[in-house]
């Protein structure tokens, strides 16, 4: 642990140049009193690090010193692909390991580089969830990870939507997918690879090992999951009228395949601003449920039975809210 530190010290001190020993200690989740003895430590082994006292104080190695103990653990080379997804990697367990391979990543850069690879993260920034979520509880997540890396199977109870609502499962894990903050595992069961949210398995129980297929695709088989899910999606479509602001609204709330379908089939604008579209639909529940958000921002034209169910609610809320307290 405390070599690793000391690593972590001469890293920090490479890459950022001047640093407190406050900040070395911020950083690196240890006490000042621990940074100062660190610090002697690797003085006493002839590392040239000298400090300055005083407001604009701190340490910093001697200029011209480069350490070359920027080797990647095996733990830190896995977590490269998730130095963007900070907070993915968090949930996985690896967001330690993932702050290690990007410090020793940039110690190993010119100092060009080094400073423009800065200027990247302090200009973008990927945040996973949607809007009005921020993603699901998943308190497996991490053992699911850990069930996907070392080929083990799992045994889950699971809790789908259909009855009997909770089953039990013995799946194994090809791999993890993140879709719009909600974390899904791709497994092998019963002879075929089905696709399962993570936040619905309510227990799990490591196994053994299995084979993983050579051919197996992950990002393929998303793909195609993906477009199948839509098609299936689709049951009918419907024609609305929104306003001007109501289309904004929609564009923020409703998914890009279904904004993408109105705007292709968009009317020009009335003199109101209204514009016409026809989206697909799921079901007429779901539709309306999606098109009340709009409030009367947006009107149904057809189906009629979509347009009934819509009238109806806003009359029961009419009703409700029409007399005063």
């Amino acid at each position: 642990m405390r070599a690793g530190r000391l690593v972590s010290i001469l890293l920090l001190l490479q890459t950022r140049g001047r640093m407190t020993a406050t900040a070395l200690a911020s950083d690196l989740e240890v006490s000042v009193r621990t940074i100062y003895r660190d610090v002697e430590a690797l003085q006493g082994a002839g590392v040239p690090i000298y400090g300055d006292a005083g407001p604009a104080g701190g340490y910093q190695l001697l200029d011209g010193y480069r350490t070359r103990l920027t080797g990647l653990s095996a733990a830190e080379a896995e977590a490269l692909f998730l130095t963007g997804l900070p907070e993915p990697a968090a949930a996985l367990g690896l967001g330690t390991v993932v702050a290690a391979a990007q410090l020793k990543l940039r110690a190993a850069l010119p100092a060009d580089l080094r400073d423009r690879s800065g200027r990247i993260q302090e200009r973008f920034h990927l945040d996973a969830p949607g809007w009005y979520s921020d993603g699901d509880e998943t308190p497996f997540l991490v053992a699911v990870a850990d069930a996907v890396w070392h080929e083990r199977r799992i045994q889950v109870r699971y809790r789908r939507w259909r009855a009997p609502t909770d089953v039990t499962r013995t799946l194994c894990p090809l791999g993890l997918v993140l879709k719009a903050g909600r974390w899904y595992v791709i497994a092998g069961v019963d002879a075929s690879i089905r696709t399962f949210r993570v936040d619905q398995i309510l227990d799990l129980a490591a196994l053994d090992t299995f084979e993983r297929p050579v051919d197996f695709d992950l990002a393929a088989y998303w793909r195609g999951y993906v477009a199948e899910f839509r098609d299936r999606l689709v049951q009918d479509q419907a024609v609305i009228r929104l306003s001007g602001p109501g289309r904004v609204r929609f564009g923020e709330l409703f998914d890009g395949a279904v904004v993408a379908a109105a705007d292709r089939s968009a009317s020009p604008p009335d003199a109101a601003g209204w514009i016409t579209a026809t989206i697909p639909i799921e079901s007429l529940t779901h539709a309306e449920s999606e098109l009340l958000r709009l409030g009367g921002q947006v009107e149904v034209v057809s189906p009629t039975p979509l347009r009934k169910r819509l009238a109806d609610a806003a009359a029961a809320m009419s009703a409700l809210y029409g007399s005063p307290l």
